[in-house]
């Protein structure tokens, strides 16, 4: 009896410890961490990560021991979550892995994670993340799986990384390293000897790492040769870089001209003697003089180069990162540093606010303007005709995140080369006073929204004029869609966001990307709340590769607009698809949805615009025709001759007359 009450006793003790136990506050403190720095989360995954009312151990994706007092796993895979690492989850101490693998994590890998001694496997793969892998990771020693494949990493492959012994698993892929792969021996390996020789004292970086059965370092710009010590991997291991390998597929010459090259090697003495004895051998045999003046000659030369080693280091700490003033805790850091690649901007032109103040008559020649920005012209001395666009933001509501993603935008921009789009001349971006803008080629004719709905006598548009358009429209979207990589969509693709220039060429221009950048501003300047994600934008900035479909529907309704005059949605009539959508199929009733302004039209060529409409407002996102298939519909079945817009109307003999 007295036994039973015992283990009665006994039992009902360790119950009440285990429910009391609880996650120490510097691991629930980086769990937070994460959370607060996530500012997309459209699956709602962090719903339950409340840390008012709830044990850490019972949130998504964290597991604890048994005992409920430590984090041994974090796991949030494939979730589309946005926003950055924290150097904070170096505190989870007891962390065995850490995976946020197929997310779109951007930002650095905080050096901060090398203090998870405990950690076995980091899987951080297809995410988003920029800058170089930490040598500090070469400190988890117990380390059997790394995979950072599929992101942008840059910078050489740490040495540090060969201190991972019981590796297993490494996958390198997909990135943009650089400089050689740190792995040399003094040994002659065989590719089957690997486990051999691989606990010899005399290998460094990855000949050391015995266990390694897995590694791929394929499509980065690795330089040099394969280390004898790796060859036992597959081929296709090293493939897509700029090795000295001809058996294998590497990068075209062109993309390789910029990789860095492999680390010197030290130069060898012929002679094998030590590298002491040759020094004290030259220095008895110069002469006194010249001895004196090499020793102050180098004196003057190395504080030379220190002052400038330092003043490069403070200039790149100063452009390198910016500090995010994140939700604060009274115990905690109140900031967190995040990494700005300064490789993102260098091919893209930095304005000075004080030459576009120039440029624009002090800023006084305003073209247009929202409750997100302000558009001015301007007159480059001795350029083009500019548009400036200048967001209108506070200084303390311009986040860490917010500054990353106006570079990611101008950078994106940028790239952007085509007859149809606009073309992005540079950027602006200073301190004081706060500014950050968008110089973009002025378009001399305003937006084509302007044109259709100006209601002065003569401003009217011939239906030819308007079928160039359509179809100028139609090879930017091609151009975007199709012939870059990755694709680029326009935020809010309407009348507004084409352009003309003095011959009504029209021009893509997003302007409309500033709306998602202050909205997602809006979202975030409190705390995240117990509901989850509080950002969740149908056009923000990220996911504008993956809206191709949504340009297309927006491409039927701007058709529709410009065919028919009529604005996309009016408070008397409604939407312009739901009124249009019972002409679009009839032929005896189809020229209802023509401009009544336009008395000569191809009755052919409104046969084909409106089929194309009926395609591309499809409800089944499916089943709506790509860039390509519109293109080759508009370019092979509509006539845009100069001879039939002479003979289509009288308003082509105008607009010929006033291009003359």
């Amino acid at each position: 009896m007295k036994l039973c009450t015992s283990c009665l006793f006994i039992s009902t003790l360790s119950l009440c410890l285990l429910a009391s136990a609880t996650v120490p506050p510097n691991e629930a403190w980086g769990l937070t961490s994460l959370r607060e720095a996530i500012y997309e989360d459209p699956y709602l995954v962090f719903s339950n990560w409340n840390t008012l009312d709830s044990d850490p151990c019972d949130w998504f994706g964290v597991s604890c021991t048994m005992a409920g007092d430590h984090v041994l796993k974090l796991n949030i895979s494939g979730s589309s979550l946005r926003g950055f690492l924290v150097q904070e989850l170096g505190q989870i101490t007891y962390l065995q892995e850490l995976i946020l693998h197929g997310n779109n994590l951007i930002g650095t890998i905080p050096k901060e994670l090398g203090m998870l001694r405990s950690l076995k496997v980091l899987d951080l793969g297809k995410n988003q993340l920029s800058g170089p892998i930490p040598p500090e990771i070469g400190n988890i020693t117990l380390l059997v799986n790394i995979n950072l494949q599929s992101n942008g990493l840059t910078g050489r492959l740490p040495e540090e990384l060969g201190n991972l012994r019981y590796l297993q698993e490494l996958r390198l892929d997909r990135n943009r390293l650089e400089g050689s792969v740190p792995a040399s021996s003094s040994l002659n390996f065989d590719s089957n000897m690997h486990e051999m020789y691989a606990s010899k004292a005399n290998l460094t970086g990855f000949c050391r790492s015995s266990q390694l059965k897995v590694a791929d370092f394929s499509y980065n710009f690795l330089v040099g040769d394969i280390p004898k010590c790796l060859e036992y991997l597959p081929r296709s291991s090293f493939q897509g870089n700029c090795l000295q390998s001809k058996e294998l597929k590497q990068r075209p010459s062109i993309q390789c001209a910029g990789a860095s090259p492999a680390k010197s090697q030290p130069v060898v003495n012929p002679n094998h003697q030590p590298a002491q004895y040759v020094s004290k051998h030259h220095v008895t045999s110069k002469p006194v003089w010249l001895f004196t003046l090499e020793i102050v000659s180098g004196a003057m030369v190395g504080s030379l180069f220190l002052v400038a080693v330092l003043t490069a280091c403070q200039k790149f700490n100063k452009k390198a990162s910016i500090i995010i003033p994140w939700k604060k805790s009274p115990s905690q850091k109140d900031h967190t540093s995040v990494y700005i690649d300064p490789e993102m901007l260098k091919d893209v032109r930095n304005y000075s606010r004080q030459e576009l103040e120039v440029a624009c008559e002090d800023f006084s020649n305003i073209i247009g303007s929202s409750p997100d920005s302000v558009v001015y012209k301007g007159n480059m001395k001795g350029g083009p005709e500019i548009a400036v666009i200048s967001v209108s933001i506070k200084e303390e509501r311009w986040t860490g995140y917010l500054e990353l993603y106006f570079q990611r935008e101008v950078a994106d921009l940028a790239r952007l080369n085509h007859e149809n789009t606009g073309k992005l001349l540079g950027y602006c971006r200073e301190s004081t006073p706060f500014t950050r803008m968008l110089v973009f080629e002025y378009a001399s004719n305003g937006t084509l929204y302007d044109h259709l709905h100006c209601y002065e006598e003569g401003c009217q548009f011939s239906w030819v004029r308007r079928m160039k358009i359509v179809i100028g429209i139609a090879c930017g979207l091609r151009y975007l869609h199709t012939e870059i990589e990755p694709p680029f969509t326009i935020s809010e693709l309407n009348s507004s966001a084409v352009y003309l220039t003095e011959e009504f060429f029209p021009k893509l221009v997003d302007f409309e990307s500033w709306k998602s950048i202050l909205e997602r501003s809006e979202k975030n300047s409190g705390s995240i709340g117990s509901q989850g994600a509080v950002c969740v934008l149908p056009n923000s900035l990220e996911a504008r590769h993956l809206d191709t479909k949504g340009n297309i529907y927006a491409f039927g309704v701007l058709l529709l607009e410009i065919i028919s005059g009529r604005p996309p949605y009016c408070k008397e009539k409604g939407y312009l698809v739901d009124w249009a959508k019972e002409y679009l199929e009839m032929p005896e009733v189809m020229s209802y949805v023509v401009d009544p302004e336009l008395k000569h039209f191809r009755y052919d060529d409104l046969k084909v615009i409106c089929e194309v409409i009926t395609l591309c407002i499809n409800p089944d996102t499916t089943a709506r025709p790509s860039t390509r298939e519109l293109c080759s519909m508009l370019e092979s079945r509509i006539d845009t001759s100069i001879s039939m817009e002479l003979n289509s109307s009288s308003l082509a003999w105008a607009e010929l007359a006033l291009l003359s």
